[in-house]
């Protein structure tokens, strides 16, 4: 029996039913997948959440979707998720936009092996764009990101990946979480996709990278990954994932593909 599961998306309801769904289906480990993880052989559970609010047209949401697919399946960052001899890396994705949506893509997966990481890259590339809000809950969807967190897999890090192009401008600010009982010990990281209309748009730090480092990224070696424009999406993720993956895994990178240190 295969040690991991894979989630497909759940068709689309209510707004408050997506929330709900959101949280329950990070309860949905397998019975041999959520073994796995008791025994505390998974060294890292990340959770990606995907902005799709009303700044990211139909266009923009392709790249952001088959650039994180193209991302996971680049050689290099297989090779570290799939390090011979590590513990498996668990991965929960989910997209947001509104205080009110988001929507689980992929459940939280151990990926153990080729064909599970092959699979997680064809359901986002096969995902195709559902109505969301136009408004962008940032805050919100870092909350939602850290309950998935704490009602997944016991792995030994856990790590929220934010992507994001514009600022927070409904809902709980990011810098008002502090005191939120499931981020602690968790790292969040941010991709900044910086474009025209979002530098220096709403609320907070002027330049859109500053409000990001100041305001939304925390935990141990926290940082911030720059993507100039959509198209370049792809790049930024693969560099930021080879970042996050666990040292233990990545020690043995090709000094032209080890992540930077700081």
């Amino acid at each position: 029996m295969s040690r991991s599961t894979l989630k497909h998306r759940s068709p689309a309801g209510s707004a408050s039913s997506r929330v709900s769904r959101a949280l329950a289906l990070a309860l949905g480990l397998s019975a041999p997948a959520l073994a796995l993880a008791q025994e505390g052989a998974c060294r890292q559970a990340l959770v990606l959440a995907l902005d799709v609010s009303g700044s990211v047209d139909s266009a923009e949401y392709r790249l952001q979707m088959d650039g994180l697919a193209q991302a996971l399946l680049d050689p290099v960052v297989s090779r570290a998720i799939l390090a011979p001899g590590a513990a498996p890396i668990a991965l929960h994705i989910f997209e947001w936009s509104g205080p009110q949506f988001q929507n689980t893509l992929v459940d939280w997966t151990l990926v153990t092996d080729a064909p599970t990481l092959n699979a997680i890259a064809g359901t986002l590339r096969g995902t195709g764009r559902s109505p969301s809000p136009p408004s962008t809950a940032l805050g919100t969807a870092i909350a939602v990101a850290a309950t998935a967190l704490k009602n997944g897999p016991a792995c030994w890090k856990g790590t929220i990946d934010v992507s994001g192009d514009g600022k927070s401008n409904t809902g709980p600010r990011p810098q008002d979480l502090g005191d939120l009982a499931q981020l602690e010990g968790v790292t969040v990281n941010a991709l900044v996709i910086n474009t025209i209309d979002s530098m220096g748009a709403g609320p907070g730090d002027e330049d859109l990278m500053s409000y990001f480092e100041n305001l939304v990224i925390r935990g141990p070696g926290a940082f911030v990954e720059p993507a100039e424009g959509f198209e370049d999406y792809t790049r930024a993720m693969t560099r930021k994932l080879l970042r996050e993956i666990d040292a233990l895994a990545v020690g043995g990178l090709a000094p032209d593909h080890a992540p930077d240190k700081g």
